[in-house]
């Protein structure tokens, strides 16, 4: 059977974006009256027929309203400070998306290696997880944040700070996550966050927990929490 292949409109105007156009009429060779599949990324699919494919223009009209239930309960917000390595940010950013989470922020932390985000590339990145991952929701990308400033916003919901600096003495994760509930989650640099970091998330409702024993890359860390998250809130 052939997989299926969606196409990612968030406007659904009746013609693909110009990406999304190149890649139907130049790579896939669609034509006038095949059917496709669109996505708007707020939740919704489509299926829809080419009626005009010229150049890098696809025109089409929407055949069959699809709208899709969500696959998890609650709001999933992963805050993390972005590795000095990009490559390794990106793949953080697909395979969080092809698990299924709701939001992106990354933080600028005191010992922060990158302070620097080129988000129109990360964007690109959960479009084509999405697609591949026939997820109707985009995760939201929020500009890149200074961590005094993040933590002093209000948030609704159970917020998280994963950090290494009491040993032992952190609860587990994914024991105190609760199904349904909003939740963010903030993961530090490799350096890990600073002393006077915890301590203001804490002051500002944040609860300090851990991630397991292991010592991880601030991507896995990253990842391993988004994968608790969506565990605990999958319908």
């Amino acid at each position: 059977m052939k997989e299926e292949r969606f196409f990612y409109d968030p406007e659904v105007n009746g013609e693909l974006p110009q990406e999304e156009a190149h890649h139907a009429v130049k790579v896939l060779r669609q034509q006038v009256g095949d059917e496709i599949k669109l996505m708007d990324g707020k939740g919704t699919f489509y299926r829809a027929v080419i009626t005009a494919a010229t150049g890098h223009r696809c025109l089409y009209r929407i055949e069959e309203t699809l709208p899709q239930e969500p696959a998890w309960k609650g709001h999933l917000h992963l805050a993390m400070a972005p590795t000095k390595l990009m490559d390794r940010v990106e793949w953080f950013a697909e395979k969080a998306t092809e698990i299924g989470f709701d939001e992106l922020t990354f933080l600028d932390c005191q010992f922060s290696e990158r302070r620097v985000v080129k988000e129109e590339r990360i964007d690109k990145i959960l479009v084509s997880a999405i697609k591949q991952s026939h997820k109707a929701w985009k995760p939201k990308l929020n500009t890149m944040c200074r961590f005094k400033d993040f933590i002093k916003e209000e948030r609704e919901g159970d917020k998280f700070i994963c950090h290494c600096l009491s040993g032992e003495g952190l609860p587990f994760l994914f024991d105190v996550l609760r199904e349904g509930v909003p939740t963010t989650v903030l993961i530090g640099p490799e350096g890990d966050f600073s002393i006077d970091e915890v301590k203001l998330a804490l002051q500002h409702g944040y609860k300090g927990v851990s991630l397991g024993k292991s010592r991880l890359r601030t991507e896995t860390a990253a990842l391993v929490a988004v994968h608790m998250m969506q565990l605990k809130n999958t319908n």
